[in-house]
């Protein structure tokens, strides 16, 4: 098995799928989006591009990129492909804490609950860990974490928090 497949094999295997699950009444919120300029058309399967200082708003989702790329279907945004340098994401999820997110680029898929993170990406979560790659992915939905590389010298660095931190005895020698 290589060393990629083992990574992902570990991942979804360690990291607990309810604790990372983004904030679900997030997707029944208006999306707000603000940006230096566009050129869009709101009809299906034509092109909606937003260019700088972008900045996405839903409910608790707060996205910041350079470049935002939207593609609309049945009057729906269903994808957005966010560039900059880099994209930052941040989110509340239903157990209340937070998840911070940044990558090169950032492909949302709204229809299907995924976002995959490429180029530097790292998802951290206060209290509970981070994961950091060249490519993560997402899902929303269930709140599944998996990464890789793509190459052989790419590697994935995942860090967990203990979840109850004894407190040493005073004077206990242990220093």
């Amino acid at each position: 098995m290589n060393r990629i497949a083992a990574s992902l094999l570990l991942v979804a295997a360690v990291v607990p799928a309810g604790d990372v699950i983004a904030r679900s009444s997030d997707r029944n919120q208006a999306m707000d989006v603000i940006a230096n300029s566009s050129d869009c058309r709101m009809v299906d399967n034509a092109p909606c591009i937003l260019t700088g200082n972008v900045e996405i708003k839903q409910g608790t989702l707060d996205i910041r990129a350079a470049r935002a790329d939207f593609t609309i279907r049945d009057g729906d945004i269903r994808v957005a492909q966010l560039t900059g340098s880099p994209v930052r994401m941040t989110q509340e999820l239903d157990d209340g804490g937070r998840m911070n997110a940044t990558a090169s680029r950032i492909d949302y898929d709204l229809a299907q609950d995924t976002i995959v993170l490429t180029g530097s990406a790292s998802i951290q979560q206060p209290g509970q860990g981070s994961i950091a790659s060249e490519r993560i992915v997402y899902n929303t939905r269930t709140g599944q974490i998996q990464g890789g590389g793509g190459d052989s010298n790419s590697r994935v660095r995942l860090q967990f928090q203990p979840r109850n931190r004894p407190d040493a005895p005073a004077g206990s020698g242990n220093d």
